[in-house]
């Protein structure tokens, strides 16, 4: 008994979140992306918007549109502050103590080919799901609201 209370004790959850990022709930890399950092998100630093259900409102999440936020990877800090691309993944991954992961993403050799091909990545990634364009998603969403 005195063992799992001082596990609860461990298990501190921040009422409010460190990182909000959004992310595309239908995109197959995206969501194994969210499971893997909600599994290592013990501290509850990380919070998760998905950007494809119809309840998401831009206004909530410094304006960032639906075509904005399936055009490139988005969060947001705390203070509001927008964080984007590869920024969000180092972010993410060093607050659930996973940071060596991501680190070498920073060096600055490293950082411009990483942010080129996180780029081109951003470009191809419906395509490569297998999903519709980005415009054809637009005019889908507009219809459905």
């Amino acid at each position: 008994m005195q063992q799992g209370m001082h596990l609860e004790q461990e298990m501190t959850v921040n009422v409010e979140p460190e990182l909000t990022l959004l992310f595309d709930g239908a995109c197959p890399f995206c969501c194994r992306e969210v499971s893997f950092l909600r599994a290592h998100d013990r501290h509850g630093r990380l919070n998760f918007v998905d950007i494809d259900s119809p309840d998401y409102e831009p206004e909530a999440f410094a304006g960032i549109s639906y075509r904005q936020a399936m055009g490139r990877m988005h969060a947001l800090r705390r203070n509001g502050e927008v964080v984007r691309d590869v920024a969000v993944f180092r972010e993410a991954y060093q607050l659930v103590d996973w940071g060596w992961l991501y680190a070498p993403t920073a060096w600055p050799g490293v950082a411009r080919v990483v942010d080129g091909v996180y780029k081109i990545w951003a470009r191809l990634r419906l395509r490569l799901t297998g999903r519709e364009s980005l415009d054809q998603l637009c005019r889908c969403r507009i219809k459905r609201l």
